[in-house]
């Protein structure tokens, strides 16, 4: 059964810029995103080992489909420094036709596995 939401926006937030580069080129080298858009720095907070943490980092937000995420986040979780790095994704409900297209064309590319 095809997914009514077969695209996601992922949110990868890293503790600086190399990092948020480094993770960008590679998941488009790999074609499991279209599209990475880096922003930050940002201010984090969070709960972490029991006290409330405070963070400067960037945010990577990350274009893809379902099928291409696992591989995704085995990237990041390879690349990424953190115990336990933020990788969330969300559903894009709808969007320009020809947006979605041009995503799906650059997912879905016949090289899209030489690297």
């Amino acid at each position: 059964m095809k997914s009514r939401f077969p695209y996601l926006q992922v949110f990868i937030t890293v503790p600086n810029r190399t990092t948020a580069q480094k993770i960008t080129r590679t998941l488009l080298e790999k074609k499991v995103a279209a599209c990475v858009q880096i922003t930050g720095p940002i201010i984090s907070r969070y709960w972490w080992q029991g006290k409330i943490a405070l963070s400067r980092e960037y945010l990577c937000i990350a274009k893809t489909d379902k099928s291409s995420y696992p591989a995704l986040e085995k990237t990041v979780k390879a690349l990424h420094p953190y115990e336990v790095p933020e990788i969330i994704s969300l559903p894009i409900a709808t969007g320009y036709g020809k947006y979605l297209d041009w995503l799906k064309s650059t997912l879905h590319r016949p090289d899209r596995h030489c690297k």
